[in-house]
């Protein structure tokens, strides 16, 4: 079993911000940040695998009061550059079984984090564990990557995803285990036929949306939306990522 905690160590949150720019672009941030707010309607929000705050900060600059919880000590050092304990209060743990308490409004999970648990007991897990911090009529907020299968051809068992230069990620597939490995290749572009290069390796336990909804289903949740992005884009059999939204029943049902 992979250690999540050394996996995002102080040389990966060292790395993780990039302001302005991809995960964190204003095209990205802004959408997400707003739907999140609209969830929230008024009350608290969790935010399970807080990392360095880029959804976070944000989104409590809009005026949600919100918590978090992280396995990584190093990716809260990261966060407590930006914003104080007092601002933003997090839960040092694992996000299947660390408590932040009762009564939020909304948990999310954000950029296929719960694939980083790589069983399908641990998920489950983590859909219970988000139940037990929400108050009755609350809803749970997954954004996950679709896994590109359809690309591979028969006797392989990677993709190229991302060419430029300096830099491959290249992903692996077990499929009978539903894990996949995104390889990080970092190398000098300027230097012909080098042998020097940096290779980072994430594994992950993908999971069907069909799969998804029957999580949600063990722990007590009912699907209430699912789109392909945080822009509200209809999902389709095309799409490479979902955003799907969880409820709790209230209390009079």
């Amino acid at each position: 079993m992979v250690d999540q905690s050394r996996l995002w160590d102080a040389h990966a949150a060292a790395e993780y911000d990039t302001p302005g720019e991809g995960m964190f672009a204003p095209d990205v941030l802004g959408p997400t940040v707003q739907l999140l707010a609209g969830l929230a309607d008024g009350g608290r929000a969790l935010e399970l695998a807080i990392g360095t705050g880029r959804v976070a900060i944000p989104l409590r600059e809009a005026g949600v009061e919100l918590t978090g919880i992280e396995l990584s000590e190093a990716m809260i050092a990261r966060l407590r550059e930006k914003a104080a304990d007092t601002e933003i209060p997090v839960v040092t743990g694992d996000m299947t079984t660390a408590s932040a308490g009762e009564g939020f409004s909304l948990v999310y999970l954000v950029f296929n984090t719960i694939s980083n648990l790589l069983t399908q007991e641990q998920q489950i897990e983590c859909f219970r564990n988000a139940a037990r911090h929400l108050a009755p009529g609350g809803c749970f907020v997954i954004e996950l990557g679709v896994p590109d299968l359809r690309s591979l051809t028969p006797g392989t068992g990677g993709t190229l995803e991302v060419s430029e230069p300096g830099y491959l990620l290249v992903d692996t597939y077990d499929t009978l285990n539903q894990i996949l490995v995104s390889h990080h290749v970092h190398f000098d572009p300027a230097v012909d036929g080098s042998r020097e290069a940096s290779i980072d390796r994430t594994p992950q336990r993908y999971i069907w949306p069909s799969e998804l909804d029957l999580m949600a289903q063990l722990a007590g949740f009912t699907l209430e939306s699912r789109w392909a992005d945080w822009d509200r884009s209809e999902f389709t059999t095309d799409s490479r990522s979902s955003l799907s939204v969880y409820r709790l029943p209230t209390l009079d049902r």
